[in-house]
């Protein structure tokens, strides 16, 4: 990893954070982003850049992509790990559904705008899904989460989308490998949003029980990352445990196109 550029969003704690120190001590330039001043801090403790970001506000993303095309000549991996579990259904200020566009539809829109520097660089995306994906369920006809929304429900529908992305990304992309992972059940913040029930596990002591630390859970991504030249992984595959993991029964070639397309006329 030694002098590549590493692009992680949701870097600024959990496995984000995690991964960027130890991607850091072997060689490469971690980018980060986040929401809150613990960004800054921790890029400063690895030599790293970093970004303010709110997923959901597209604008937020538009300026960080331009940001990064403007800084940096080559962009070697990008990890799209920002993501969310969201109790009520509330609409961005773009006009979407806060839980497609913080975990999808931002992500999406980045890794486009991102394009043809990723093209150059050769570069490698990975998507930070979960198991969560096999409880989702896709409907081209309502993106939006608009009928009977139920957050464990969407937030598993947007982690299929996660999956999806990446195996479309290998047919359209030129010279660029793409992979999704689950990292496990991780101690992390991105339930704060969530329900009560969610809440009782990973905001209390019963995380100690049930969840593993950050650095456990970035074990695949920085696998998946330093991987890249030996080819230790298949383009498209998602994994868990450096294995390829249990997929939601809707992936598929011909879906991952269909959500492409879908994901283009949203944006």
């Amino acid at each position: 990893m030694r002098g590549k550029t590493v692009v992680i969003t949701g870097g600024s704690s959990g496995i984000g954070a995690a991964a960027a120190r130890s991607l850091s001590r072997m060689g490469a330039h971690a980018v980060i982003t986040g929401r809150s001043p613990a960004t800054g801090k921790l890029a400063r403790e690895i030599g790293g850049d970093y970004y303010l970001v709110d997923y959901t506000r597209f604008s937020d993303v538009r300026n960080f992509a331009g940001s990064l095309l403007a800084r940096y000549p080559r962009i070697d991996c990008l990890v799209n790990n920002v993501g969310a579990i969201i109790a009520g259904r509330r609409v961005t200020p773009d006009g979407h559904e806060m839980t497609l566009q913080v975990n999808h539809l931002s992500g999406f829109l980045l890794t486009m705008l991102l394009r043809r520097r990723l093209e150059e660089s050769n570069a490698v995306v990975i998507n930070t899904s979960s198991i969560a994906n096999l409880y989702g369920h896709i409907d081209l006809n309502d993106l939006e989460n608009a009928k009977n929304y139920r957050a464990f429900r969407a937030y598993g529908t947007a982690k299929l989308m996660n999956i999806l992305h990446a195996v479309e990304i290998n047919n359209r992309f030129r010279g660029v490998r793409a992979a999704s992972f689950h990292p496990g059940n991780v101690a992390t913040g991105f339930a704060r949003q969530g329900g009560r029930a969610i809440q009782l596990i990973y905001d209390t002591p019963l995380r100690r029980l049930f969840l593993i630390s950050p650095e456990e859970g970035a074990d695949t991504l920085i696998w998946l990352l330093a991987e890249t030249s030996s080819g230790g992984w298949v383009p498209g595959e998602y994994y868990f445990k450096r294995k390829p993991g249990r997929k939601n029964r809707q992936v598929s070639p011909a879906l991952a196109r269909q959500l492409w397309e879908a994901s283009e006329r949203l944006l």
